[in-house]
């Protein structure tokens, strides 16, 4: 039987996939790539691009292209099979990563290329690719001694486990709670969210409306439900999943993966000569030293502070007023908050969702992206699917296809939570020919319900649109160095500097025309609805800031003082944290950290703060637009040119400065929020 992970697809061969092929394919595959580039080492004396880093480069494209459907697989249809498969992988890939990181031959040919007379010659990308991959090499401790090189590979190896296990508790307690209720236990929740619950229980094979913690599923209770007991104990079991307390206490506990992360991160720091683990992070990022971190996040804080003091105690004095309500908990604030926007602006996100079905939203996308950049996204059929909600587009221009992607935008059980874009495949050149990109966009909204179609939430539109803008910066890339394609090699802060600039499209009334259109008559947005959903648009701005900065000072000060004489737990760091900037109060029960999935089990460890930083870049970027005009085809191509097209070829400051002429401002930022401070 033929091993489908080892042929060479265009496309990932999904349907064909199962468990079984996984580590063959990943081990054979290993070990041919190792002995391949030890073979062209010895071959040659002289080093150059093309006797040594596209061979490399067309061996480990190999390896991501057959592990790629592995990792999308294990995330969007996860079995216990498949999730030991992937994992019996981890420490394979880790310990080829270190191989290859700390193979002095290696490093010393690159050295060799860096420092030869060709080198100022080669193209931009490719100098790039070689500078990043000398930094690289230091980060993964090829200067270290036999010793240490053992150590820095088995703290590797172990986080890589230690990552998955924790993103594996987090989905394993998510789906492990969920309630059958009668209609009447969910009073005040909308229609819309009722159907799926009712949805919902049918395919469990249960009577009434099955609630659960997925985001469509959770988010309805806490912000409608009348039944506060209920939204209690709806938010308990969310915010104590995969920790000691809780429903499930100590069941899927995450609390012991967290410290040997932290543990172990702080140890591979000391290792490579650094104070701190935050220190490692910021040696691929924009921001230059911890400090700077600390006082960018400190600054948006000061401004942002006595803004969301105040919308907290319009919000307990409306409380109050309206329901005697005199102490509001952490399960009445959006419950209440929504109360207290309809209130002031005569809207809830239920009076929208009609006006936003999925596929015309999708469609909407599509015609600002074709206005902006000259681009035609068409769908595709008759190809390897998963599951039915999978969808294939591609990107034309002139009537060329330059890219593809796979959209799956439903939330489902065995999916993990949230919203992603990943590579499935990367612009390069492959033995002569252009491998175009193809990525994987990946959302959790809530599913169509019988015949009706699925209706977005305008915080469903940005997280599309979000995502797009990821998509886009993989896919419109000019680069045909893989290293520097697409997402690659761009500077971690400012890798969502695409995804935040496309959400500015959401707000926009000449782009909401064609975005939005009532899901049954095909009637326009009506002008006094989107007057509407314009004025509430910064509804508790300054508070949503304040929350995202305590995400963001947490992580990063628990990478930064993790270890040392006098550091606090995390729970009493996460205490410490709130009381500087958090507005609302947290229950001592809740354990937030334990599901804190993009600095545990993703790429964020010491640079959540991106999100903030990136926001700064695309709400300036986003203000040439608003200068020139929204759709200018000029502003839009200067963006695709030095922003989009040039992936992580150039540093990120200098492509930032080549659109926007002039260094990132904070201000505009502020101004889109509505915060004055």
């Amino acid at each position: 039987m033929t091993n489908p992970l080892l042929e060479n697809h265009q496309l990932p061969p999904f349907s064909r996939v199962q468990a079984i092929h996984v580590k063959p394919a990943v081990a054979e595959l290993i070990a041919r790539n190792q002995s391949a580039i030890d073979e062209l080492l010895r071959a040659n004396d002289h080093y150059s691009w093309d006797n040594l880093l596209a061979p490399i480069e067309e061996l480990e494209d190999d390896l991501a292209k057959a592990w790629s459907p592995v990792g999308h697989l294990n995330g969007v249809m996860n079995s216990d099979e498949l999730r030991d498969a992937y994992n019996a992988c981890l420490p394979l890939l880790s310990a080829h990563g270190t191989w290859m990181g700390q193979h002095e031959k290696l490093y010393a040919a690159y050295r060799q290329i860096a420092d030869s007379d060709d080198f100022s010659a080669l193209e931009l990308a490719r100098r790039t690719a070689v500078q990043h991959a000398l930094r690289d090499f230091r980060l993964a401790g090829v200067s270290l001694s036999v010793e240490n090189k053992k150590k820095y590979g088995e703290i590797k190896n172990r986080l890589s486990k230690l990552s998955s296990s924790f993103s594996d508790n987090v989905l394993d307690a998510t789906n492990a709670w969920s309630k059958v209720l009668s209609k009447k236990q969910l009073t005040g929740i909308p229609d819309t969210a009722l159907a799926s619950a009712r949805q919902r229980a049918e395919q469990a094979g249960e009577d009434g409306y099955l609630i659960n913690l997925e985001f469509p599923s959770y988010q309805p209770v806490l912000t409608y439900c009348d039944d506060q007991v209920l939204r209690e104990e709806v938010y308990k079991a969310f915010s104590t999943r995969a920790s000691q307390e809780g429903p499930h206490a100590g069941q899927w506990d995450n609390s012991d993966t967290i410290e040997e992360i932290l543990t172990l991160r702080q140890a591979l720091a000391t290792l490579l000569g650094f104070d701190n683990y935050a220190e490692v992070s910021l040696a691929t990022k924009m921001a230059r030293d911890p400090r700077q971190v600390i006082e960018f996040l400190e600054e948006l804080g000061t401004r942002s502070k006595d803004q969301a003091q105040k919308e907290w105690q319009d919000l307990c004095a409306y409380a109050s007023s309206e329901f005697g309500v005199d102490a509001l908990k952490a399960w009445d604030v959006s419950y209440y908050s929504e109360k207290m926007r309809l209130s002031l602006f005569d809207i809830s996100q239920e009076d929208i969702r009609p006006y936003l079905p999925a596929s015309l939203a999708l469609q909407g996308l599509f015609q600002v992206v074709k206005r902006l950049y000259g681009i035609e996204v068409k769908e595709l059929s008759g190809f390897d699917s998963y599951h039915p909600d999978l969808q294939l587009f591609a990107l034309s221009r002139d009537g060329e296809v330059f890219a593809k992607f796979y959209l799956d935008m439903y939330a489902r059980p065995h999916k993990r939570g949230g919203a992603w874009m990943d590579d499935c495949r990367q612009r390069r050149y492959s033995k002569g020919t252009l491998q175009i990109p193809v990525a994987y966009l990946v959302c959790n909204f809530t599913p169509p319900v019988g015949d009706s179609p699925a209706l977005l939430t305008d915080q469903e539109l940005l997280t599309l649109f979000h995502e797009f803008g990821h998509g886009l910066h993989h896919m419109l890339t000019t680069q045909s160095v893989a290293a520097v394609s697409g997402i690659n090699g761009v500077a971690w802060d400012a890798v969502e500097l695409p995804s935040q600039f496309m959400e500015n499209w959401c707000w926009e009334k000449e782009a909401l025309a064609f975005i939005s259109g009532h899901f049954e008559t095909g009637e326009p947005l009506p002008e006094e609805l989107l007057e509407k959903m314009l004025a509430a648009k910064n509804f508790q701005s300054a508070m949503q800031m304040m929350r995202q900065l305590e995400y963001s000072l947490f992580d990063f000060r628990l990478h930064m003082e993790w270890g040392k004489a006098g550091a606090l737990t995390v729970q009493d760091l996460i205490g410490e944290v709130r009381k500087q900037v958090a507005v609302v109060s947290a229950p001592p029960w809740n354990r937030f950290q334990n599901s804190f999935a993009h600095i545990f089990g993703g790429g964020y460890a010491a640079g959540y703060y991106s999100y903030k930083w990136a926001e700064v870049l695309s709400a300036d970027a986003f203000s040439k637009f608003e200068e020139d005009g929204i759709f200018n085809k000029e502003t839009g191509a200067a963006f695709r040119e030095n922003v989009l097209e040039m992936g992580g070829a150039r540093e990120a400051m200098d492509s930032f400065k080549a659109f926007r002429g002039q260094e990132p401002n904070i201000e505009p930022l502020l101004r889109h929020s509505g915060i004055s401070g």
